[in-house]
């Protein structure tokens, strides 16, 4: 990228001096003599580097570090002078200034101190563009003011002190992988390393292998030793995802970390120990699996006493908009496309969907209707569900217990309405006649 340096200098001949130089290194010169037109030029384009020679005809470098700071411009500044005083020195790079090099100019030694200004620029910014993207994508697994994710906040953060074993349980899609992310980074083993596995889909042998490692020769390819998921996670967390799915070979020995933190390396005599906290998580009712017998009764019961459910998106829709505005927020970031906004419409539509998803089937939708989108609005037309067939309204409950007439009277009212008032319509999708939805329209007022 070219590097564009504003000279300020009042004196001619100093002024091509530095402007010749500066070209010469192959840099974009931009040469003023005068404070006010160093401003003008800044705000055209403000400069990679600027150079100014400390006493001016309006003023002193001095007032273009204000002038730098009551704009939140951080550009670099090195300040030129034929004074040599010690003082003056110590005062500029107080006030802000990168360097204060003495007149006269060496050129090589000037070039020198500005293009390591420029690096650590450079580093800088990529820092800070680093330290947003990071704050940028560390998601907020309580984003909302629903009654139901507040309560989940208050039992998280009662849970965490305890460090002990925790369970999350939720729907597909709802954050249960967020959620461990965060009890792991307000805990007290934030420092140490968060190890997560998702536990479906895998062989006993391979998911065994994974958490516990093995010896070289444990079985066939295993040509070297491997440690497991336990031991990359010593004094940190290990977050077993699906752990419903863990196959019942598997349980009995995660019983005994979870209980006496000690396992063994497959193909191994010598036991270890891991200090972990487990972070558990399924979609899956494990309570009615262990009553059933798939899955352990002592697992379950030495995992589950600190438990933590996440509610699914149809139990706290007030809180779809302000997830909505928080991903398109992000999706303009990452597609470099400017500020995207939603018709109320669409809105409407977000709002009427069960979302069988969840929060990831939300993120898939605007995802694609924003890459869909031609300019920076999202309309109705796309918005692509998943689950066509399941764009049902959401009944909202209130803060009081609805009675089944006021439950009825609303689901009703939210059909109504999302099929525009067509009344055949209307009464295919609530199963009943078209006769027995007009009695019900005149006994509730609708």
């Amino acid at each position: 990228m070219d590097v564009r340096i504003l000279v300020v200098e009042d004196d001619e001949m100093m002024l091509e001096f530095l402007t010749v130089g500066l070209e010469m290194e192959g840099f974009e010169v931009v040469k003023v003599n005068r404070l006010s037109y160093a401003y003008q030029e800044i705000q055209k384009a403000p400069p990679s580097l600027i150079l100014a020679d400390y006493q001016l005809d309006e003023g002193t470098a001095f007032d273009m570090l204000s002038w730098l700071k009551s704009h939140e411009m951080a550009i670099p500044l090195i300040v030129l002078t034929a004074h040599t005083d010690i003082s003056l020195a110590v005062d500029a790079v107080k006030q802000g200034a990168e360097h204060f090099i003495p007149k006269p100019i060496d050129m090589g030694f000037l070039i020198s101190v500005l293009r390591r200004t420029l690096e650590n620029s450079r580093n800088q910014q990529k820092n800070l563009l680093h330290r947003l993207e990071r704050a940028r994508y560390e998601r907020d697994p309580f984003l909302g003011t629903s009654r139901v994710i507040q309560e989940l906040k208050h039992d998280a953060e009662r849970i965490v002190r305890a460090g002990g074993t925790i369970l999350i349980q939720g729907e597909t899609g709802t954050g249960k992988g967020v959620l461990a992310r965060w009890l792991h980074k307000i805990g007290p083993r934030a420092p140490e390393a968060f190890v997560d596995l998702n536990c479906a889909g895998l062989s006993p042998e391979l998911l065994e292998s994974e958490i516990f490692g093995h010896q070289k020769g444990a079985f066939t390819g295993a040509v070297m030793n491997k440690i497991g998921f336990l031991e990359a996670a010593n004094h940190g967390t290990l977050f077993l995802d699906e752990i419903g799915d863990m196959d019942p070979q598997v349980q009995p020995k995660l019983l005994k970390v979870v209980e006496e933190r000690r396992f063994h390396r497959l193909g191994d005599v010598r036991e270890r120990t891991a200090d972990v906290q487990i972070i558990a998580a399924t979609h899956r009712d494990l309570k009615k699996m262990s009553e059933d017998g798939r899955f352990r009764s002592d697992l379950y019961f030495r995992i589950s006493s600190l438990r933590l459910r996440i509610p699914p998106l149809r139990e706290r829709v007030e809180d779809i908009l302000l997830i909505t505005d928080k991903l398109l927020d992000q999706f303009s970031w990452d597609m470099k496309r400017g500020p995207m906004s939603i018709t109320e419409s669409a809105r409407q539509a977000l709002l009427r969907y069960s979302w069988p998803g969840n929060i990831r089937e939300l993120r898939n939708v605007l995802e694609r209707a924003v890459i869909r989108s031609d300019d920076s609005m999202i309309h109705t037309t796309g918005l692509e569900f998943e689950v066509p067939d399941l764009q049902e309204p959401v009944v909202r409950a209130s803060s009081a217990m609805l009675t089944l007439k006021e439950m009825e009277r609303q689901y009703i009212q939210q059909v109504l309405e999302s099929e525009g008032g067509r009344a055949s319509k209307a009464a295919k999708r609530l199963g009943m006649p078209r006769s027995t939805l007009y009695a019900k329209i005149q006994e509730y007022g609708l």
